[in-house]
């Protein structure tokens, strides 16, 4: 489909992001902000694993200091799905909680953002913020109750950003609610959270802030963006790349380029560890306003039509495809296809991940940043694309038909693509290197 080149675009863009505070320790004062919010009854999210690790602990040992009342919620699912989401929402309404503390990845913090969502607007049906076009995609007009995050993973950003991903079982495919209203009041970033994470974990939650730097820097421009919406309400959080996310987007992808690899090849290094937890707070201010583009777009099928992958360092009982092994696999396909349009972007993203581009030619911008991202990957072990992870040729119809309900990214992808495009693309994710 053509995109329109004139007429209803969007002139204006807007900045939403949470309060963010980080430091080291710094858990050890969710108490006394629930005591200064007057919380009197507090839900707190997370997951089986997490539960018994020292980041719940730290928040526990909070609570407790200063008298907090609360209910423990530990039943995320990693990787939640529409069921595991109307379960916590079940929770919370039967608490009627007056503030919510999310402790975990973005399993977690989504879970909390959904549960908190649904509580305070008892009488919607749960499709009624879900993204068009799988769900009605209402604007949110209740006021929601205060949320704290506590990120233990540096991956999604969650603790910034007004989204909440879940798969959607009967349709095998992830969607989500995505809405300014549901972004946490505040993000704590303790950097002595990232010390229990395991190395696969670190890695694939590394890929999905670098795929969020990268999509949301090479996004359609906010300004060519359309419909141009009617009332402010209605401009979705996701609008285009634009100059204030742009700043996020590189100032994240320096990090990732300095620091992953070291953050995954030895757990003690502080330093890099700490970084990458600070930039996937910074990714999320940048593709929380910018949004994502076609890795994300067609990582909800790779990851929703799973068949029995079950990755290293995860202890869950179900298959799963990590969020960010999902989204990096199709990223060298992707940005070879993406670059055609801002070329520049494409080469200046390359170079950032290491690339010389002293004498590279403009129009290469494409397969050297694909290059790059496939030494990238290579480097730290990552499977052997679609294949590796038990997809076949005889998937890629079902995959693109996954692809084709995210408008909400797909569409802001820089270059339109056609199924044709989308099949293509998937194909050549197969092997990566």
């Amino acid at each position: 489909p053509e995109r329109p080149t004139l007429g209803n675009t969007d002139y204006a863009f807007e900045m939403a992001i949470s309060n963010i505070r980080y430091g080291e320790g710094v858990t050890k004062e969710i108490g006394m902000d629930l005591q200064n919010l007057g919380a009197r009854r507090v839900c707190l999210m997370t997951d089986k694993n997490l539960s018994k690790l020292p980041p719940v602990n730290a928040v526990l040992n909070s609570l407790a200091k200063y008298g907090i009342n609360f209910q423990m919620y530990d039943n995320v699912r990693v990787e939640p799905t529409d069921q595991s989401f109307l379960d916590a929402i079940q929770f919370a309404k039967k608490g009627e909680f007056d503030a919510y503390v999310a402790v975990g990845g973005g399993s977690v913090i989504d879970t909390c953002k959904a549960a908190n969502l649904y509580a305070a607007s008892p009488s919607s049906e749960f499709l009624d913020y879900v993204n068009v076009p799988i769900g009605k995609g209402k604007p949110v007009t209740v006021p929601l109750k205060p949320l704290i995050a506590v990120p233990t993973t540096s991956g999604t950003g969650s603790e910034t950003t007004g989204v909440a991903i879940f798969d959607f079982k009967e349709l095998k495919v992830k969607t989500g609610i995505a809405s300014r209203a549901i972004k946490p009041t505040l993000g704590i970033i303790d950097p002595l959270h990232t010390l229990s994470m395991p190395e696969r974990i670190v890695a694939n939650s590394g890929f999905d802030v670098l795929c969020h730097a990268l999509e949301s820097y090479t996004a359609l421009p906010y300004n060519e963006r359309s419909p141009c919406p009617s009332n402010p309400i209605n401009r979705p959080a996701y609008q285009g790349s634009n100059p204030v996310s742009d700043v996020w987007a590189l100032h994240a992808l320096r990090i990732v380029a300095k620091y992953l690899k070291r953050a995954i090849r030895n757990p003690e290094d502080r330093e890099a560890r700490a970084n990458m937890h600070l930039a996937s707070a910074f990714a999320g201010i940048g593709f929380g306003n910018a949004g994502v583009h076609l890795c994300h777009g067609m990582s909800y099928p790779i990851s929703g039509l799973v068949k029995t992958y079950k990755p290293k360092d995860y202890n869950v009982d179900h298959s799963l495809v990590p969020h960010g092994l999902s989204v990096v696999l199709t990223s060298p396909a992707v940005f070879a296809f993406t670059a055609q349009i801002h070329p520049e972007r494409h080469l200046e993203a390359a170079e950032i991940l290491g690339a010389d581009i002293r004498t590279a030619r403009i129009k290469d911008a494409g397969l050297i940043l694909a290059d790059t991202l496939r030494k990238f990957l290579f480097d730290l072990n990552v499977d052997d694309g679609l294949a590796a992870i038990g997809y076949s040729k005889a998937d890629i119809p079902a995959l693109v038909k996954g692809t084709l309900p995210q408008e909400r990214v797909t569409k802001l992808s820089p270059r339109p693509q056609t199924e044709e495009d989308l099949s293509a693309l998937f194909e050549a994710s197969m092997k990566l290197y």
